[in-house]
């Protein structure tokens, strides 16, 4: 054995310097990047790609979207940073962590017989980059001991996507409407003078929703439903040498924001589904005896269910709502995986299917609204169950292994992700990059976070 004074040097001597590691130091900083920079910049659907212009000046880079194809490229530097510390080593069951790849290959199978190619490849696309953003989370981003910058780069793409937001309720909306009216076409391509006259901008910009860095306020609600709860928390343990009063200014700031965001982009389900996490995380944190939690559960559902139906009871009221637009949707959809069970017509084109199937006063649409139902009709039952099983299986069982934990930081991803998970009932996030890769990445960094007490 050597001595202690010669522990730490070479043959000759001389000190050995530990040698760092370049890819396995960047790689928390990368994905912080990457979290802020898919947030608030891939908040389209994959099958719009096409309308997406790369930005042509430095005003455009920082406001408007980038194409779909810029994502990829950062996602394969993260990718290339994560293999640095990959470990092929996860607390998840076998047969769920093999769920992603099962699901992924009946969508190229599915692909192979599509009735079209254009919309199949940019599902599929976004479809691998979901595969990948899981497993980087389950065997790189979970073995991170510095996680700080992972969540401070989802709050800096939260905020600022907040701070548009806000800025559309106070005034922006009504002076894009203005813009637009005082436009001389004469002065620009006809290219320009379609898109801000199609009917979904029209419509975007008509209404006092907001909608934020995302293609519409739905989709502004999934992301706060997502990246709330892991924020505030982050946002809470990073504080912790700031004095009490100000770091629940901080905290309580960001939190009325994105609650504020939410209520101003009208979207009733992600109301709901706020309240549902409301109760989950105040009975999983609460230590008040179960006749306190029960009496303040039953408050706080009454309270928030009856302002529910009081603002929106002249919605329901209606006949004609996207309530009853989104049944027709679904309708068509059970029949589209009636006709295909098996295969599907193809990832991605369910608007193929829908155009044929659709009722005359029923309201167009290019996606089902409904994440699980449109997997059916897009690649057959198989691609259905397949994801059906990854995200439910994965929620219920990583709760059971979290309910009894009061760690925070796992508990407020698993809100979130459950929360979105919810919400693909009636909404289209899994072609939202700016929704679909957090959320699998969240999901995979969960199963490497959460040990296995079984």
């Amino acid at each position: 054995m050597p001595s202690k004074q010669h522990q730490g040097k070479s043959a000759t001597g001389n000190l050995e310097i530990p040698e760092i590691n370049f890819w396995q130091k960047g790689f928390p900083f990368v994905m912080g990047v990457l979290l802020a920079l898919v947030f608030v910049k891939f908040g389209n659907p994959v099958i719009f790609g096409e309308l997406i212009e790369p930005p042509r000046s430095g005003i455009e880079l920082a406001i408007n979207a980038w194409p779909t194809a810029w994502g990829y490229c950062l996602l394969a530097v993260a990718f290339a940073f994560g293999v640095s510390v990959w470990k092929w080593k996860s607390a998840g069951p076998k047969w769920l962590m093999v769920l992603p790849l099962v699901w992924f290959g009946w969508e190229l199978l599915s692909a192979c017989q599509t009735v079209n190619g254009r919309l199949t490849q940019q599902t599929v696309l976004n479809f691998a980059a979901c595969a990948v953003c899981f497993y980087l989370g389950a065997f790189s981003l979970g073995r991170l001991q510095n996680r700080w910058p992972l969540w401070f780069g989802l709050l800096l793409g939260l905020l600022f996507c907040l701070w548009i937001a806000v800025g559309q309720h106070f005034g922006g909306l009504e002076q894009t409407r203005r813009y637009v009216e005082s436009i001389n076409w004469n002065l620009y391509p006809p290219e320009l003078k379609a898109k801000l006259n199609s009917p979904e901008f029209q419509q975007k910009i008509s209404s006092d929703r907001i909608f934020g860095t995302f293609v519409y306020p739905n989709a502004l609600a999934g992301g706060i439903i997502l990246a709330l709860p892991i924020t505030l928390v982050g946002l809470w343990k990073a504080c912790g040498l700031v004095p009490f009063i100000i770091r629940g200014v901080l905290v309580g700031t960001v939190a009325y924001l994105g609650v504020a965001c939410l209520f101003w982009s009208g979207s009733k389900a992600g109301w709901l589904i706020v309240l549902g996490m409301g109760v989950l995380a105040f009975l999983h944190l609460s230590k008040m005896s179960r006749r306190v939690k029960t009496l303040a559960v039953i408050s706080l559902m009454v309270v928030g269910l009856g302002g529910f139906y009081a603002k929106n009871s002249a919605y329901f009221a209606k006949k004609n709502n996207s309530a009853s637009a989104r049944l027709d949707y679904w309708r068509a959809a059970w029949q589209m995986i009636k006709e295909k069970p098996l295969l599907g017509s193809g990832p991605g084109t369910f608007l193929i299917g829908y155009q044929r199937l659709k009722r005359p006063e029923a309201e167009p649409t290019k996606l089902a609204h409904n994440d699980y139902l449109q997997q059916g009709s897009d690649s057959g039952l198989v691609g259905l169950c397949s994801y059906l099983a990854l995200i439910a299986g994965s929620i219920t069982v990583l709760y059971r292994r979290i309910r009894r934990s009061l760690d925070w930081t796992v508990f407020a991803v698993w809100l979130g992700v459950a929360g979105l998970a919810v919400q693909e009932l009636v909404e289209f996030s899994l072609y939202i990059p700016a929704l679909a890769w957090p959320f699998f990445l969240m999901l995979g960094w969960l199963w490497a976070a959460v040990p296995n007490d079984q």
